[in-house]
């Protein structure tokens, strides 16, 4: 594409230039490789280590997503489109270069490339690290968005922190989680690009002076947040969306004075303590350190983020008057919130906007997306702390609550209650500032992350805004990107498919229906049995590797693989676990369908009892997996340090999804999205995503058991008691009795008594009370997996109606209904 060069001076215009063209072919890949390898990595081919051949391949795939990057943002800027910025503390993106080298379409000719040039391709592709910049399904949702925004042609960037550890690499030492740091940037990162023209000051602590009507904040403690920018190419490379992270460097350097007198510590301590914002993502806030350090964490990011918008609108704006209108912010759930009061900062007292238009704009910028439904988990942030750190945010804050009262009082004159529960300022005990009614008083948009979740939204926890403004609440069921989590995962399956239906689904995932007619089909049955099979051998070995567990492929894959968390009830498949090894040994001759059941998933460092459920896990493992009167019928099998790329692998070879948590728990879920799209059979409740899943492939062809959300409900209001289900059940009080008594910790019996209390005394998540319906419905799935042409049948019919969870429809629903952003290529 022609374009002009600036010189560095003046900015102006001088010469026409065109880009280099690069071809795709296998002979100009070749020499690309070995170019990047002299040029960019400085080695030769008799020098070169495996790390230097990745980073050559990176930097040959990068040369061919430039072209579009640069057009996609020149093309931006200079049609002057609106632009959406999502705003996420987590981007869960996994490894970039498998992802690039299918968007560009260069693939397999890559792979010839360097093959010929003696370079093992597979190592290469394997030896890349998973980004550590998100942990859960917030994360991984914001990573597909961003692919889905590049592949729709959306005119936009995602803004968050560049942490230089991740929350933590995962291992499992004497069946126990041990936390070590995931510093997963050691090697370099050849895929990012440092921006340092794009560098901001953010302030923090200080003091307010007030002139007139206009405040000042001074005395502040400053930290330098400096842009690294990274492109995530949309499929066929439609356009490239542009990732930018933030990272912290302090405003000076080391303490000369300090360090000449051999007082090293000292010299440095003011940089470190500046830098660590940037550090590690999720710091344990069990302490109030670890509070206030998320605290800054958050507010540098959208700080940072705030000012580079504001700078970008006005290199081409004189006010502000467009603001809107060129402009969108979208929250990620609560950790950006803090871009509210910020912008009301920026705009009032950096641009002397007044304060009711400033207001006005807010209002028609910002949206905000609701990830959870838990009062335990909805952000507030103590009073005092927030005064500390962000005393201006604060004022602005009590501003903001101050006139939202007014006029919630000049409607309701007769309900003071009203105003108690809508505040923005808990008053209960220590007084919070609520992060979630900020971002809806803020918000023209809120939704949900599925359609239960979002009529949920609107009944429960901000049911007095809902009733203030009907119009804001919507839903946006959350979807995933078919080219990762399925033409990229899955190899063998995405083949079949294009074999029989063309290639194009990865763009338009609504053509898998077309697979419908096929369910039936002897023949592609069988291949579809068979791409299954390659993938189970493949998580096989992969079991084999990292925890010596040797399991039949023939086994039911039955898997769970998520953040570990009381309310997704991993204890709850375990008690069918220990409640069927049981059933092995009391009826070892009975016709078994074996099943290896595989878990994997990381818990938060100071959660004490999913820790505990970890060592369980583990202990029930080591029991089954090492008794001959089992073998093959049953093996329990917990996989460490689970990721993006490790999730690859595992969610095509799954037979069975288990998506079990309490109804009305889970927002949305997209593992159940991912795992029912490379044809796994769902268990699950009726919550979430589960239940449009169930909606699209057909009730029949998916497992649902327990109490709906509804009857939870009823449940706990008339007292639930757990041990009634424990009196009255036979396998279950065997199988309780068992752990407590330690069957599976002989040398310590004791060891799990917190979890067989909690059960007994208090059983928040229904655990008990859904046990019964859980191992009559795994009854059911056994049934049907002795039928394989059945099983067949149905997991295709999974695959086929999956077409509604395709990322690229929840963007094209989030770009109409709430960010009004058109795109840039039709």
């Amino acid at each position: 594409m022609p374009n002009t060069l600036l010189t560095p001076a003046t900015g102006t215009a001088t010469a026409p230039f065109e880009y280099e063209q690069l071809e795709n072919s296998v002979a100009a890949l070749r020499v690309s490789i070995a170019n990047r390898l002299v040029y960019a990595v400085g080695k030769d081919l008799r020098s070169a280590t495996r790390r230097d051949w990745l980073f050559a391949l990176f930097h040959a795939v990068r040369d061919r997503m430039m072209h579009k990057w640069r057009e996609t943002l020149a093309v931006s800027q200079d049609s002057d489109a609106k632009r959406v910025y999502y705003l996420s503390m987590e981007f869960l993106t996994g490894r970039a270069l498998t992802n690039a080298l299918l968007s560009v379409g260069i693939y397999d000719d890559a792979r010839e490339a360097c093959t010929q040039l003696g370079a093992d391709f597979d190592a290469l592709i394997d030896l890349e690290t998973d980004a550590g910049l998100g942990n859960g399904g917030l994360g991984r949702l914001a990573a597909c968005f961003l692919d889905s925004m590049a592949t729709v042609g959306l005119p936009g960037m995602g803004y968050g922190i560049r942490y230089d550890f991740g929350m933590f690499a995962q291992k499992i030492v004497d069946g126990r989680q041990v936390e070590e740091p995931d510093y997963w940037m050691v090697n370099g990162n050849p895929w990012e690009f440092m921006r340092p023209e794009f560098s901001y000051e953010v302030q923090f602590g200080g003091r307010l002076v007030q002139e007139g009507d206009h405040v000042r904040w001074v005395d502040t403690d400053d930290v330098i947040a400096t842009a690294y920018d990274t492109g995530v190419p949309g499929h066929e490379l439609t356009s490239v969306s542009t990732l930018r992270l933030w990272t912290a460097r302090a405003t000076s350097g080391i303490n000369l004075d300090a360090f000449n007198k051999g007082d090293y510590m000292r010299a440095v301590e003011a940089k470190n303590e500046s830098e660590n914002v940037s550090r590690v993502l999720y710091p344990d806030d069990s302490t109030e350190h670890g509070k206030e350090l998320r605290l800054r964490q958050e507010y540098f990011f959208v700080s940072a983020s705030l000012q580079d918008i504001l700078r970008r609108y006005l290199k081409s704006h004189g006010s502000f008057e467009q603001l809107a209108e060129k402009v969108a912010i979208h929250l990620n759930d609560t950790h950006p919130a803090l871009a509210v009061p910020e912008l009301m900062r920026l705009l009032v007292d950096e641009y002397q906007v007044e304060w009711d238009a400033a207001w006005a704009l807010c209002q028609r910028i910002f949206s905000y997306t609701n990830h959870t439904l838990m009062s335990e988990a909805l952000e507030t942030w103590p009073v005092d702390l927030m005064g500390r750190l962000l005393p201006r945010h604060l004022r602005i804050i009590y501003d903001l609550n101050a006139r939202f009262l007014a006029e919630v009082h000049d409607r309701f004159p007769n309900e003071n209650d009203l105003l108690r529960r809508v505040s923005l300022i808990d008053e209960h005990g220590q007084r919070r500032v609520r992060m979630a009614y900020l971002s809806v008083l803020a918000s023209h948009k809120i939704n949900g992350v599925s359609a239960l979740h979002s009529d949920l939204m609107v009944k429960t926890i901000f049911a007095d805004f809902a009733r203030l403004w009907p119009d804001r609440f919507n839903n946006k069921t959350n979807g995933i990107t078919p080219r990762r989590w399925l033409s990229q995962a899955n190899r063998p399956l995405s083949a079949l498919i294009d074999a029989r239906i063309g290639t194009t689904w990865r763009r338009n995932l609504d053509e898998l229906k077309q697979l419908r007619p096929l369910a039936d089909d002897a023949e592609f049955q069988s291949a579809f049995r068979l791409a299954k099979t390659q993938n189970k051998k493949r998580l096989a070995e992969r079991i084999a590797q990292e925890t010596g567990i040797v399991v039949s492929t023939d086994s039911l894959f039955d898997v769970q693989i998520k953040r570990m968390h009381e309310y997704k009830r991993q204890l709850l498949n375990l008690l069918h676990v220990v409640t069927r090894y049981q059933q092995i040994l009391a009826h070892p001759n009975a016709n078994w369908v074996p099943r290896t059941v595989v878990f994997g998933g990381k818990a938060a460092s100071a959660y004490y009892m999913a820790k505990l459920v970890i060592k369980l896990i583990n202990d029930v493992a080591r029991v089954v997996n090492h008794d001959k009167r089992v073998g093959d019928k049953l093996k329990v099998v917990f996989m460490p340090n689970y990721r993006v790329s490790l999730a690859e692998v595992i969610i095509p070879a799954a037979d069975l999804s288990e998506q079990i948590s309490t109804a009305g728990t889970e927002a949305s879920g997209t593992g159940n999205m991912k795992f029912a799209l490379n044809g796994a059979l769902t268990i699950g409740t009726w919550d979430g995503a589960n239940i449009e899943i169930a909606e699209n492939v057909g009730l029949e062809n998916i497992f649902i058991f327990g109490h709906r959300t509804e009857q939870v409900a009823a449940l706990r209001a008339s007292g639930y008691n757990p041990r009634r289900y424990y009196d009255h059940n036979y396998d279950l009080k065997t199988t309780i009795d068992r752990i407590a008594e330690g069957a599976f910790s002989p040398e310590e019996p004791n060891r799990f008594h917190d979890i067989t209390r909690t059960l007994l005394e208090s059983d928040y998540y229904l655990l008990l009370a859904d046990y019964a319906d859980y191992i009559a419905t795994q009854q059911k799935v056994d049934e049907l997996y002795r039928r394989p042409n059945e099983w067949a049948r149905q997991a295709i019919l999974n695959v086929a109606g999956m077409g509604m969870f395709s990322s690229d429809r929840t963007i094209r629903e989030y770009a109409d209904d709430i960010w009004k952003v058109k795109p840039l290529f039709q």
